[in-house]
């Protein structure tokens, strides 16, 4: 499969490369366990020592926090616990004076259930001047309103259980595709809309440079909300297909693009998650013509790994999915989409403890050559917090351990349905978000340097090996190997402009592909061995003794054909035509 030259220069995120943050587990200034905006001000060198171009916030608005944050009550301020808002201009100002830009976390299919525009149209009645600001709707006809089976149709939440709540003091129900306490915006309501662009603009007046959308995707449903499919062994419906790029959806983002950023004289960055986006319509949603978003973020590579039963039935990769997954992205989004290129986030486990090997042999070495395939696919990459020391799943040993509202719904829902707890325990253990979330690992200390206080969620106990403060003194560790790896994204234009095609797609080990940039006559080699074992590998035409671009292995001998790679082994090589 092939993919022909990608968009002009002119997209200067098309070389970027951006780091998220997320800030409750970042740094702590005050010692009160949680991390802080002014614990990230003081730990930007090391961020631009690693060359980053964009940071990425996750929320720092004030919220209950019944999902960390991802539940906003107040759109234009920043929550106490991380600051105020002179710390973030502070924040932003420092970002600025090196060179970086800072995207902030837009959270708008959904508010938190404290914010005033929701407090407005529930108690302002049926007939609030805010009432349609969310979506209402009454009890199944004939079915008594907050009995069982009453809700106004099937649909699940993301976060287990029915997506409706009731609302006693109205006699009706609110829609929430996540927790009750996230109810969702009616963005058929052009005042909805109105008030979102306005907090938009508000912040991109302060200086941020753009956003990250989160789940934006979801934000226009099927008029009439109709009842989803009863998949078998569920016991909710699947309302996906009536919100997940819905009916409005492009018509919503050509709005938002018009009204809030393209008159902005800045260049700005807008990044669109998408659960359950196809191919073909983010090629759509980022095709510079249409003028919607720059960039999809997708998911269909890290759904790869579970079975029918979902995140948490834990099934084992087979590398020929991987490559058929990814190399279908690149070739479908062809020369005018664009993607983001990521392993992590604060809602996935950690890669190396997932599709990598963090047994101490390999660690390091499968953390290397992880990012190095993500690194030359094209592409947008993002780099995790911590994803640069190959930081690794944490140890949860009881539920009590976790912190996740997925992942405590999930375990007391199936529990209460008679699974067995070590069963639901050991795929939480696999798959919680909260592996993404424990403290940064700055040094050796007690609590990794992140915090003086008593962290919110328990340290990874492995930060006395892997830990910011060692790696920076290694010129062979993963932090320096990823800070090649960015310069490279900066410096080589078959990296960002070239085309892409893969090599040996049925292979269950070997990962090859290729990368050809015309306008240089430059062509890299990218063979990567996802194993314990050596490898022996057929090389293209024309390969042998070419240039070592990088390795995470010294490359001490020429590619021959054939060669051996060894376990977890990762080479790109460069020629030129």
């Amino acid at each position: 499969m092939s993919v022909n030259e990608a968009r002009p220069a002119d997209s200067w995120w098309s070389t970027a490369v951006v780091y998220q943050i997320y800030p409750r587990s970042f740094a702590d200034s005050n010692a009160d366990g949680i991390g802080d905006l002014q614990g990230i001000i003081e730990r930007l060198d090391y961020l631009s020592q690693l060359g980053v171009d964009v940071l990425w916030l996750s929320p720092v608005y004030p919220s209950p926090h019944d999902d960390n944050g991802y539940d906003i009550s107040d759109y234009q301020d920043i929550d106490p616990l991380f600051g105020t808002l002179a710390d973030f201009d502070r924040l932003l100002e420092a970002v600025h004076e090196r060179g970086m830009k800072l995207v902030m976390d837009l959270v708008v299919n959904h508010t938190s259930d404290e914010h005033s525009w929701f407090t407005a149209s529930r108690d302002g009645g049926r007939q609030g001047n805010k009432r349609d600001w969310y979506i209402w709707r009454p009890a199944r006809e004939g079915m008594e309103p907050g009995t069982p089976g009453a809700e106004p149709n099937n649909w699940g939440s993301f976060f287990s259980g029915p997506a409706w709540t009731y609302d006693p003091a109205s006699g009706e129900y609110y829609l929430h595709l996540f927790s009750r306490k996230q109810p969702d915006l009616n963005w058929q309501n052009p005042q909805v809309r109105q008030a979102v662009y306005a907090m938009m603009r508000w912040w991109l007046d302060r200086g941020v440079d753009g956003f990250r959308m989160d789940v934006i995707n979801l934000i226009s449903k099927t008029p009439g909300l109709p009842d989803g499919i009863v998949h078998e062994g569920a016991r909710l419906g699947d309302g996906s297909p009536h919100y997940i790029c819905g009916p409005r959806i492009h018509k919503y983002l050509a709005e938002m693009h018009r009204e809030v950023f393209e008159a902005h004289p800045r260049k700005l960055l807008t990044v669109g998650e998408m659960p359950g986006v196809t191919v073909e319509e983010a090629r759509l949603f980022t095709d510079p013509a249409r003028r919607e978003v720059d960039m999809v973020f997708q998911f269909e590579h890290v759904g790869l790994d579970q079975g029918p039963g979902g995140k948490f039935d834990v099934r084992p990769l087979k590398l020929t999915d991987l490559k058929a997954s990814l190399g279908r992205w690149q070739t479908g989004l062809g020369d005018t989409g664009w993607n983001s290129l990521y392993w992590n986030n604060h809602d996935q486990p950690r890669i190396v403890s997932r599709f990598g090997d963090d047994s101490p042999a390999y660690r390091d070495r499968s953390a290397k050559l992880l990012a190095t395939v993500l690194h030359l696919h094209r592409g947008t990459p993002y780099v995790y917090q911590g994803e640069e020391l190959a930081m690794a799943n944490a140890s949860f040993a009881t539920i009590e351990d976790f912190r996740d509202i997925e992942s405590l719904n999930h375990y007391r829902e199936q529990t209460a349905l008679g699974a067995d707890p070590e069963a639901v325990l050991a795929g939480l253990r696999h798959r919680s978000r909260d592996n993404a979330r424990t403290p940064m690992q700055w040094d050796i200390t007690q609590n990794a340097g992140f915090t003086a206080g008593t962290p919110w969620i328990a340290v990874n106990p492995d930060h006395t090996q892997v830990n910011a403060k060692a790696q920076l003194v290694d010129p062979d560790s993963v932090f320096h190997y990823y800070r090649r790896l960015i310069a490279l994204r900066h410096t080589e234009p078959a990296l960002t402009h070239g085309g892409f095609h893969m090599l040996h797609p049925d292979h269950e080990q070997l990962y090859a592909f290729t990368r050809h940039d015309q306008a240089s006559g430059t062509q890299l080699l990218v063979l990567a061995n996802f194993g314990k074992t050596d490898l022996t590998v057929d090389l293209p035409d024309g390969w042998e003794d070419s240039e070592t671009l990088i390795a995470n292995i010294p490359a001490t001998t020429p590619l021959t054909a054939p060669h051996t790679l060894q376990p977890w082994e990762a080479r790109v090589h460069r020629r030129r035509a």
